[in-house]
């Protein structure tokens, strides 16, 4: 299982976590195509070499030669906040972006030549950009105009970061507290404090801190993407396997850096969530089946089940138990008070034992499967098959998937 381990001492944006990521999964070159897999022209990927307070690292910069520039004489131009410095500075000349709907974005989402994992990452995040603006400027987010975020090079810190993130196949993230920078940004709707408005309600529910330097260290690009991984900020012990650091743009007496590591747990590592139950007895088993299930791993479910129970006047019901992390609790108690009859939801910590596990593809006489590795504590491995995999020969064989399991469990 590959889990991404985010250390955010520095903030985080879309470029230092497209930087990082390229990194960790060795794709220059597969990001410097990215302008053509999206069939964007006059765009293209410049890759430096940068050091950042010592570290040696590489930025990814977007360069969309489309854009025009303000051509007004700097005096005319507004004023805004330069990091380190305790007086204003006049802004330097600003491009002009094109103001994207939401619509227009997954546009060029879908005509882009990405994997069907990468591009629905990529729309996850950008909706989960959009809620956040519509509920800060109390609109729809069909109506929302995504300013800075809409600029091609925004887009594109999304999509290569959907594009990778699909790549290494993350399964789960960690995460150190959040520096989101202090004093205030300059932003298309004037002066603004920091963190941004849409940026502090991305991070809400995640520990964050100011840290001392002035200036915007964490953005809404870079939050709403930390909103999709849903990182836990209870850090266990890991086994950290590879390191790669995405650089931003300004310097600072510390590594401007984002750093991301690729780790594995221990062998039957020990974690902790919690438990969320409701009894339900008065609301019909249908509004319980595929999407309201769907809708609990939507909300950040781990695991759930359903137990058959008898409450009292002798009705029978359905007790619902929810596995999550302890920074989901709120969200999947909102979301079962909403969706359910209850008028309650408990919880209370568990302790769980994990053995280390993985995704394989193995080759077979009945072509490949896939399968999940699961290291035990002796050492010793255990290959169990994966049913959609075998669901889906059976389809293309014409026989029944009892048939693909009984010949299969016998090759692995």
């Amino acid at each position: 299982m590959n889990i991404l381990k985010i250390e955010a001492f520095s903030g985080l944006s879309g470029d230092m976590f497209l930087g990082a990521l390229t990194e960790l999964a060795d794709a220059y070159d597969e990001i410097a195509q990215l302008p053509k897999l999206l069939h964007l022209d006059k765009v293209e990927v410049k890759i430096t070499h940068v050091e950042k307070a010592g570290i040696a690292c590489r930025h990814i910069k977007i360069l969309d030669n489309n854009e025009y520039y303000d051509q007004k004489p700097i005096q005319a131009q507004q004023a805004v906040f330069e990091p380190g410095k305790s007086q204003f500075a006049l802004a330097p000349k600003k491009p002009h972006h094109h103001h994207r709907h939401l619509q227009d974005i997954e546009k060029i989402i879908d005509s882009g030549e990405l994997s069907d994992g990468a591009r629905q990452i990529a729309k996850e995040i950008f909706h989960i950009l959009g809620k956040a603006e519509a509920k800060v400027h109390g609109v729809d987010i069909n109506t929302i105009h995504f300013h800075e975020v809409g600029a091609i090079d925004s887009i594109l810190d999304i999509v290569g970061t959907a594009l990778l993130l699909d790549k290494l196949n993350i399964r789960s993230a960690v995460s150190t507290a959040i520096c989101t920078g202090h004093g205030f940004v300059m932003a298309d709707h004037g002066r603004m404090p920091i963190p941004a408005p849409a940026t502090k309600e991305l991070l809400l529910d995640m520990p964050t801190y100011a840290g001392t330097e002035r200036g915007e260290m964490t953005t809404p690009t870079g939050a709403a993407i930390l909103r999709f991984l849903q990182p836990t900020f209870d850090i266990p012990a890991l086994v950290e396997k590879k390191t790669g650091h995405g650089p931003g743009e300004k310097n600072f007496a510390h590594p401007n850096v984002l750093r991301l590591s690729l780790c594995e747990t221990d062998t039957a590592r020990k974690d902790e969530l919690f438990m969320l139950e409701t009894n339900i007895d008065d609301m019909s088993s249908e509004l319980l089946g595929t999407d309201f299930q769907a809708g609990l791993l939507k909300a950040g479910a781990v695991d759930f089940y359903f137990t058959h129970i008898l409450m009292k006047k002798g009705r029978p019901g359905t007790l619902i138990s929810i596995f999550a992390h302890r920074h989901m609790v709120d969200t999947i108690s909102s979301f079962l008070l909403e969706n359910t009859s209850t008028i309650g939801v408990r919880y209370y910590p568990v302790h769980r034992q994990i053995l280390s596990r993985s995704l394989k593809s193995v080759k077979t006489s009945l072509g490949e499967v896939d399968v999940k590795e699961v290291i035990l504590p002796s050492g010793k491995k255990r290959l169990t098959l994966e049913y959609d995999s075998c669901s889906q020969i059976a389809k293309k064989l014409q026989i029944p998937v009892a048939e693909v399991f009984a010949q299969l469990n016998k090759e692995i």
